[in-house]
C-alpha cells in the first residue's frame, strides 16, 4: 500500500493522481481480504490481525476521500 501511495504522490497531473489512487484503493481492499482470510484461517492471533484489519479500512477510507476529492476539484479547473 505504501509503495502505490508515494507512486501517485509524485504524479504530473491530476488526472494520473486520480488514477494511482485508484489503484491505492484496489491495493488496500486486497490487502483486507488476505488479513481477512488470516483471520478466518485461525493462523495467527486475531487480535493483532484485526488491529491491522481497522488500520486498512481506515486507510482506504482516506485514499477514497482523496481520489474523490481530487475529481471533485478536477471539474473546477
Amino acid at each position: 500500500m505504501a509503495a502505490n501511495y508515494r507512486a501517485a504522490c509524485g504524479c504530473k497531473s491530476r488526472k494520473d493522481f486520480i488514477s494511482k489512487m485508484g489503484t491505492e484503493i484496489e491495493e488496500c481492499d486486497e490487502t483486507q481480504l488476505w488479513l481477512e482470510l488470516l483471520i478466518e484461517s485461525g493462523l495467527i492471533d486475531t487480535d493483532i490481525i484485526k488491529g491491522l484489519l481497522k488500520e486498512s479500512g481506515e486507510l482506504t477510507a482516506i485514499m477514497t476521500a482523496s481520489k474523490n476529492s481530487a475529481i471533485k476539484n478536477q471539474s473546477k479547473e
